[in-house]
């Protein structure tokens, strides 16, 4: 199965800070990030093993998948050819679903492709940001995170245990959290892939019928804080990704995207760039990436370009695409964004079909690295 249908819609110590929500009055208090992770972010942007970073790399979200273990999301991965074919020091998302840690076999949690994935990563030592769970839910049983999910379904158990959750998303992030915490592959968590705070009008949520109601944004920073705060309990030292689209979804939109960055437990924010294709700084004067690089700017963090996608195969020329991919990613780091990551390597690429893989082979491994 592959994940296409979302693009349908197209600091030493410890430092302590108190943030007012907004409209609310409320103060939430919270520790940066303390000192030791290899990853660590600047106001400029990110460093490695105390190094400035701009990392590329790929979205890689089937390299959990094991067919012998798991029910997987894609095609298998030959994690050590992947790894080991990347420019040094390379930086991949990918998907670390609680779907993907079930046993199709016993229903039980079974860690062992995850734990493959990090252990392959740091043999050759790569980084990783690990997405704990997807709005869309995508090879998750495809069931959209409403606004009610952000405000307490997260913590809620799953109301018949099955294939695809065993435990609350709190307890999965929890139990992850502890497990590779230590990994040095690891670079930061990334909560939810993209999420948004829309609210459902028929059983499908379908895209085209949500609406956006007020408080949206209150109700994703409110999730931001809380959930992160009892991340960075367990994981004092790594950095935390908000996944944020950035064009304007609910609870994201216009000045509310500043708001949320100003998260105590937002250290790095993300931007996803789809439909403009050749062009680095796309999207309007309200959501656009221009804008996203004022608002983070504002704030001090850095902002990743963690999707960069454009279709190619039977309907586009792989070569035209890489060119066209890396004159986004010179104009976008010329801009003051702090990394680029394609979207999305497969091992089966469709040359036959108009999508966005990026196989083995493609021309845009020559647009990383460099």
């Amino acid at each position: 199965m592959r994940i296409e249908s979302k693009f349908l819609r197209c600091a030493v110590g410890t430092a302590m800070l108190l943030i007012v929500a907004l409209g609310t009055g409320t103060p939430v208090a919270a520790a940066a990030p303390e000192v030791g992770a290899r990853v660590t972010a600047e106001t400029d942007g990110l460093a490695l093993d105390g190094q400035s970073w701009w990392p590329t790399g790929f979205n890689a979200y089937q390299l959990a998948t094991n067919w012998s273990v798991n029910s997987g999301c894609g095609a298998m991965v030959d994690l050590d050819s992947y790894f080991g074919a990347l420019p040094p020091h390379s930086l991949t998302r990918f998907d670390a679903f609680q779907a993907l840690a079930i046993n199709r076999f016993s229903g039980a949690l079974d860690f062992g492709p995850m734990d493959a994935v990090f252990a392959a990563a740091a043999s050759h030592d790569q980084l990783l940001i690990p997405v704990l769970s997807p709005q869309d839910g995508a090879c998750e049983g495809d069931i959209f995170k409403d606004r009610q999910w952000y405000v307490d379904g997260w913590t809620t158990p799953p109301a018949v245990p099955g294939t695809t959750a065993v435990t609350s998303f709190q307890q999965w992030m929890q139990t992850v959290v502890n497990r590779w915490k230590d990994s040095p592959a690891l670079a930061a968590w990334e909560l939810v892939g993209e999420p948004e705070t829309s609210s459902c009008t028929d059983a499908s949520c379908s895209w085209s019928t949500r609406t956006c109601t007020a408080g949206a944004a209150q109700v994703l920073r409110e999730f931001f804080d809380t959930a992160g705060e009892q991340l960075r309990a367990i994981d004092p030292r790594t950095l935390i990704t908000a996944g944020l689209t950035g064009g304007g979804q609910c609870g994201s939109q216009g000045d509310e995207y500043e708001y949320l960055a100003e998260s105590p437990f937002v250290d790095v924010l993300q931007y996803h760039d789809y439909g403009a294709d050749g062009v680095p700084l796309p999207g309007d004067q309200w959501n656009g990436l221009q804008r996203r690089i004022a608002q983070t700017a504002a704030v001090g963090k850095p902002l990743l370009v963690g999707e960069i996608g454009q279709l190619a195969g039977s309907c586009g020329d792989l070569g035209a695409r890489a060119g066209s991919i890396a004159t986004k990613i010179d104009g976008q780091r010329a801009a003051g964004t702090a990394g680029a990551l394609l979207w999305a390597f497969v091992p089966d690429p469709r040359p036959g079909e108009c999508t966005y893989d990026i196989g083995p082979g493609d021309p845009l491994w020559q647009t990383i690295g460099s």
